[in-house]
């Protein structure tokens, strides 16, 4: 297929930033990575704050709900607000809010004021990415953006992978409010370093000329769709979907309130986001790709400590473990794919990444079993690490390849709303599915648990006999015949159980897998870019 061509103006000599490209880009990592990580380390802390702050289970779970809606709403406004106000001061205001907002956190004295801070702290936290990948694409030229975006992809992705196994070694050796603690000394020392290096370029100073009037009517329906939306993805499960007047109530509007949002930003002169983007194959592609990988990353993050953890005993820690061989595959293989992004073509390793995905779910699919060993668990996370490490870089390449630099922040704003919001559909897909699949597989095992199936009687007839003669060597006395047949039945049950809820995990694997499958024929079909050039118009 022919290369795709550039229909921008000649460009104006190259800007370039006043310091190291590279130290810039650490330093706006930083606080990212700390962003991202707050997304998942305060899961494994919940139980510890719901007793420290005597509340309820489900109470402290607003704890991660309210952090998710207020992070997705500022997502998509965040290339606005740059425009507006400049994205380096942008940038620092957001750095100086989730600061000051996490240390606010660990100090909260009850779960409402907690709650509120943790608003906040997503307002902050919204801003950071965006921001942060707008910066490395306009501080590197084309040529070493996919070495640029390796190292963003590393917070990325490293960041929910360690954020359990981190968030159960802080809560376990020293307090659920160091949690939000840690977050302080990094976030004042990327401030420091960020008004040192970080600055707009001169486009900025055009943008800033032409930017209209506020569009208060976009900004109130994307607050309230996006607001709603998340609420219902993180609550729907945990309040029986559309059973609930709770969850209906919210979906409804969230339905409304975002397609009014669409038909209004069409054709609004100046929009909060501009849409119009998404009207570039390439682009839209890419958002699309995005979500896809924002389901497998964070919902098999979510799936597999999971599983080891209520079907084979693993400890929170030692559940996180599994994920972290995961992380660092991803670090090792980064800097490769961001030295290829620059020769070959991203189509190309976007297909390759997803088709090892997709195999390495299948994969995990045929070897999830409640007898398998932390070696098996481990390297089930290394596979699928080996597929994420060869999508992140490439669709982030990809998408900002032909943009125009002053479309930088829209696009980082909207790829990045894809991510999170793949990331929240997936979580929430993956405890539903579960959940649903599980009861299925229930029903039609426990049609078999009957008397005149011979299988079914002689595991009770075995674990009967067992249990009346004990275990002499070690001088445990048997249980009467009633007694160790009531409870060789409860026994058996429960092994049921286990087999209907594994079933349902390994259900839940393939259809992720052949989510991730059917993007390699989708990006094959999308016109070529060429490596190492983004027809960037200055």
């Amino acid at each position: 297929m022919a290369p795709e061509s550039s229909s921008a103006a000649p460009a104006a000599p190259e800007w370039k930033p006043s310091h190291n490209p590279w130290a810039i880009a650490l330093t706006v990592t930083m606080a990212t990575f700390m962003e991202v990580l707050d997304t998942s380390i305060a899961n494994v802390s919940l139980p510890h704050i719901a007793g420290n702050l005597s509340a309820t289970q489900d109470e402290a779970t607003w704890v991660l709900t309210s952090y998710l809606v207020s992070n997705a709403i500022v997502l998509p406004l965040s290339g606005w607000m740059s425009m507006k106000i400049g994205r380096k001061r942008f940038y620092m205001l957001c750095v100086a809010l989730f600061t000051l907002s996490s240390f606010l956190c660990g100090l909260a004295p009850n779960l409402g004021m907690l709650i509120f801070f943790r608003v906040l702290q997503g307002v902050g936290g919204g801003g950071l990415g965006p921001s942060e990948q707008s910066i490395l694409a306009d501080t590197f030229p084309a040529a070493k953006r996919g070495m640029a975006f390796a190292v963003y992809g590393m917070a990325v992705v490293l960041a929910p992978a360690i954020g359990p196994t981190l968030g159960g070694f802080i809560t376990d050796h020293f307090n659920w409010r160091w949690v939000f603690f840690i977050n302080v000394p990094v976030g004042i020392a990327s401030l420091l370093l960020t008004t040192r290096m970080v600055e707009d370029p001169p486009y900025f100073a055009r943008l800033r000329a032409k930017a209209g009037p506020i569009d208060f009517a976009g900004l109130m329906l994307i607050t309230i769709g996006l607001g709603s939306l998340e609420v219902v993805l993180d609550k729907g499960q945990e309040d029986n979907w559309f059973q609930s007047q709770f969850i209906v109530g919210f979906a409804i509007t969230a339905a409304v309130a975002l397609v009014a949002f669409v038909i209004w930003e069409w054709f609004e002169e100046h929009p909060v986001v501009d849409l119009h983007m998404l009207a570039r194959p390439n682009f839209a592609a890419a958002n699309v790709m995005m979500l896809v990988l924002g389901m497998a990353l964070f919902g098999t993050t979510v799936l597999l400590p999971q599983y080891v953890q209520l079907f084979m005993g693993y400890s929170a820690q030692l559940a996180g473990m599994t994920l972290s061989p995961g992380g660092i595959t991803v670090i090792l293989l980064l800097p490769l794919v961001g030295f290829l992004v620059s020769r070959v073509d991203a189509r190309f390793l976007i297909a390759f990444g997803f088709t090892c995905l997709s195999l390495s779910l299948f994969y995990m699919a045929h070897h999830l079993y409640q007898g398998m060993d932390f070696k098996t668990a481990m390297w089930m996370r290394i596979y699928q690490s080996a597929g994420l490490a060869f999508l992140f870089v490439p669709i982030n390449t990809f998408a900002f390849a032909g943009l125009p630099m002053e479309k930088n922040n829209s696009g980082s704003g909207i790829i990045n709303l894809f991510r999170n919001m793949g990331g929240d559909i997936g979580i929430s897909f993956v405890t539903t599915f579960i959940a649903r699949r599980s009861q299925a597989h229930q029903v039609t095992l426990v049609g078999h648990a009957s008397q005149l199936n011979p299988a079914w009687q002689g595991r009770i007839d075995g674990a009967t006999r067992a249990l009346v003669h004990g275990n002499p060597g070690r001088g445990s006395g048997g249980m009467s015949p009633f007694a160790a047949g009531r409870e060789a039945i409860a026994t058996v049950y429960r092994s049921v159980l286990a087999q209907a809820a594994t079933l349902a995990y390994l259900d839940v694997l393939i259809v992720l897998a052949v989510f991730a499958g059917c993007m390699v024929p989708l990006v094959l079909m999308l016109r070529r870019t060429r490596p190492g050039r983004g027809a960037m118009a200055h």
